[in-house]
């Protein structure tokens, strides 16, 4: 009989074992790593670390980074502009980012976190740098003057996507559509010696200057230039991701 106790208490005692290990191994596994295919086609660097805060919701922050390059989609922007000097200007200038985005996934079906259809409201700054050897006429003869700085923007929107486990720990994200809204503000400055028809030249060329829905103030002197940018700032996020769960 005594034998018999002792087996059934063994018994016992590894299942629970084994059970507390399941357990303690389902606490682990609330994070997700995850890197952005769709941006390394853009030459981005987009990571995004999400991690389970209840059965079916999630916070996240992704990281994005574009080292200094042409302008992407220069030639969708070339035809939104009508203006002739801004689509010239444009294809000079070289640009790179950063970006911080948060948000708060919560998650629809009945799998729970990490599986299936969410909503993600999200906010996010973005420095855009940028440099632009800005050219100009001056009596018939094209100068220019080389410009350096960047914008800030802050948005916010909301993440509509979707997520499935592909294996034992490895998932895929597609977001799907991500359109947000905010505001932006900047310049651009450059420092020249200019005369004083140099500066009335490059004063017109600046009047010139269009971007839709932007504000733009400038001031030339002797020293060079300064150009303020204030504005809306609009924007979609989309992604298909590749993370590995831990």
């Amino acid at each position: 009989m005594k034998k018999v106790f002792m087996l059934l208490s063994i018994c016992v005692a590894c299942n629970t074992a084994m059970a507390q290990e399941k357990t303690a191994g389902a606490i682990e596994q609330k994070n997700i790593v995850k890197i952005n295919l769709f941006a390394l086609a853009l030459k981005n660097i987009a990571g995004q670390y999400e991690r389970a805060v209840s059965k079916k919701i999630a916070v996240a922050a992704t990281v994005r980074f574009m080292p200094k390059g042409s302008l992407p989609f220069k030639s969708i922007i070339k035809n939104a502009v009508n203006n002739p000097e801004t689509k010239k200007q444009i294809d000079n200038i070289n640009v790179g980012n950063f970006a911080f985005i948060p948000e708060v996934r919560f998650y629809l079906g009945r799998k729970g976190v990490f599986n299936g259809f969410y909503i993600a409201p999200f906010a996010g700054v973005t420095r855009y740098t940028a440099d632009l050897p800005y050219n100009y006429d001056d009596g018939g003869v094209t100068k220019f003057i080389p410009l350096a700085g960047g914008v800030t923007t802050f948005t916010g929107g909301f993440l509509l996507g979707a997520q499935w486990k592909l294996g034992k720990q490895v998932y895929l994200d597609w977001w799907i559509l991500g359109p947000n809204y905010g505001k932006s503000n900047g310049k651009v400055s450059g420092q020249k010696t200019l005369t004083p028809f140099e500066q009335q030249s490059l004063r017109d060329e600046l009047s010139k200057l269009n971007i839709p829905l932007t504000k733009i103030t400038y001031a030339v002197d002797g020293n060079g230039a300064t150009i303020n940018f204030n504005g809306p700032w609009a924007g979609v996020r989309s992604g298909l991701c590749v993370g590995f769960r831990f």
